[in-house]
Formats: C-alpha cells, structure tokens, sequence
C-alpha cells in the first residue's frame, strides 16, 4: 500500500546561526584575498560564503520519515517491524545517551544543536545495533508516529 503522504517527517535544519557564519566565512577569505585587488577580494567573498553555505545546507538536509512501514533516518531504511519501544529523551537525557550511556554499536542520527531526541529499541537478533539515537525536534510526534505504523 502506497501512502499518499508521510505520517511523520521532520527536516533537521541547521540553527539560524550557521547561516551568519558562513557569511562570516565568505568575509574571511574577502579580507585574505583583499591584498590581490577589488576583482579577487569579491570572489573571496562570494566564493567563501557560498562554500560554507554549501556545506551547512548539506550538514542540515538530513530527514527523518516514516512511511509505510518503514522508518527512513537520512540514508537508513529500516523495517517497522524491527524496532521495538520508543523512548522519548528530554534534554538532560539526551545529553547523557549522546555521551557516557552511548553504546559503540548504535546507529546515532545525531545533531548536536537539536537538545531532545528519541530512542529506539531495535528488537531484530541478526542485527547487532542495540538501538537507534534519533536527534528530533518532536520527539512525542515521531514515537507516536512509529506506534501507529507499526503492523499489529
């Protein structure tokens, strides 16, 4: 069965702040290129701004989706029917399953400017993964969302 539209989807955006800095790095290179002329100082900061611009858009392009039955964390598919609980992590716990709790063996989907997260139980015994670490915005609307498109 093909879904029309996602039940869950969330971008995970770069902060606003990035997007200064990377003007702030298109003024960088204008200031090193500034010596060569007008022509090459200009360049520097088109150049510059656009590179860095480039890389904070490609950081923040990831998505998380479920469709189907199937939940998609940037470039990872994996079965509903594989997961098990959901745990909704605030952000003290968050802190603490991204650091001294983290298992070496987890699929972390982890940005650090997001502070809350959700945690995911992977019940399938041929796959090692102990669980997945899912950096969300929502993450009450992402496990209610994985709840209510697991198969019964």
């Amino acid at each position: 069965m093909q879904l029309s539209a996602a039940p869950y989807e969330e971008r995970l955006t770069a902060p606003r702040s990035w997007w200064l800095i990377s003007f702030l790095v298109g003024v960088s290179m204008a200031l090193v290129l500034l010596p060569f002329g007008t022509l090459p100082m200009l360049g520097g900061l088109a150049g510059g701004t656009a590179v860095a611009a480039v890389a904070a858009s490609s950081y923040g392009s990831v998505r998380i989706r479920v469709v189907g039955d199937s939940l998609i964390a940037g470039e990872v598919k994996i079965p509903l029917a594989a997961l098990g609980e959901a745990e909704v992590l605030d952000a003290e716990e968050t802190r603490a399953w991204r650091t001294h709790k983290a298992d070496p063996r987890a699929f972390m989907l982890l940005r650090a400017y997001i502070p809350t997260a959700l945690r995911v139980e992977v019940t399938d015994p041929e796959d090692p993964t102990p669980y997945l670490y899912l950096s969300t915005r929502e993450p009450e609307r992402l496990a209610e969302a994985l709840r209510a498109a697991k198969p019964a």
